[in-house]
């Protein structure tokens, strides 16, 4: 006999679980859909994909962008911060957590200090918005991916680069209809970035962790770390030709990293969001 709990977010396992069944449980991720799983099962395209992301409820509402932006905000992203997070944890400053999810949708993609986001934020404290990112990213919505430095203690105190796990949370959440976000390069290379991070982070093994890298001007979108085995990723969002000087320099300064344009005609955006993360750290 096997027995299965299935909870809607993985906090259920953070509070409780593990100290009532000690030593007789197997934790299986079911993370967000994938590129692949929503493509077989109801036919997205890629660009739909980067847009609408991976949640399958919604897949049948895509004609009707209102609907299906009402959908994502008000049955899924709603019952998930005020149940799962409220409900499992203390939260101090609920109206807070909410207003940084928001933030961080309209900088995924974006290293922000979070100095600076509790600025936008009405000065809340640094401490307290770093507790409430780890919240939100064990509820699999938001996380703050730190900056690769070979040290703990310096990767802890980097500014986060917020990345959504799921794409659709900036389309619900932001102001981009798709054509508009299509039309707009900018937005749309955020997009494209936020598709490969949330496919990391979703796809990551218990051994594999998510970084970003920067050091002055030079910086690299991911570093995926395995075992001491690490690949630095970078982004091509677009036809234009780019010289990568971030991704040279750290391969510069550690040799042995593995090298991925993602976007590249080697390796185009679809055929990267079919392959788990530790794929590339093999």
């Amino acid at each position: 006999m096997h027995v299965v709990l299935l909870g809607s977010a993985p906090l259920l396992i953070q509070s409780g679980l593990t100290e009532s069944l000690l030593g007789r449980y197997e934790i299986l991720r079911l993370g967000h859909w994938s590129f692949e799983e929503m493509n077989e099962a109801f036919g997205l395209t890629l660009e739909q994909y980067l847009y609408f992301g991976g949640f399958p409820g919604s897949a049948s509402l895509l004609g009707d962008e209102a609907r299906w932006r009402s959908y994502v905000r008000e049955s899924l992203i709603l019952p998930n911060i005020e149940k799962d997070v409220f409900e499992m944890f203390r939260v101090d400053k609920p109206a807070l957590l909410r207003e940084l999810f928001s933030l961080g949708c309209s900088y995924s993609g974006q290293i922000l200090a979070l100095d600076k986001a509790g600025g936008r934020l009405g000065g809340a404290h640094t401490q307290t918005l770093t507790h409430q990112l780890n919240l939100l990213s064990y509820a699999g919505l938001l996380s703050g991916l730190q900056k690769y430095s070979g040290q703990a203690i310096r990767q802890r105190r980097s500014p986060p680069k917020f990345m959504v796990h799921n794409t659709a949370l900036m389309g619900a959440m932001g102001n981009y209809g798709f054509a508009e976000a299509r039309a707009d390069r900018s937005h749309w290379g955020r997009l494209v970035e936020s598709a490969v991070g949330a496919h990391l982070i979703n796809t990551a093994d218990g051994d594999t962790r998510v970084h970003y890298w920067r050091d002055g001007d030079d910086e690299v979108d991911f570093i995926l770390e395995r075992r001491g085995i690490l690949a630095a990723i970078e982004v091509k969002s677009n036809s234009v030709e780019s010289h990568h000087r971030g991704i040279t320099e750290f391969i510069r300064r550690h040799p042995e990293t593995r090298k991925l344009l993602v976007g590249s005609e080697a390796m185009p955006v679809g055929e990267f969001l079919r392959r788990p993360a530790e794929e590339w750290t093999r």
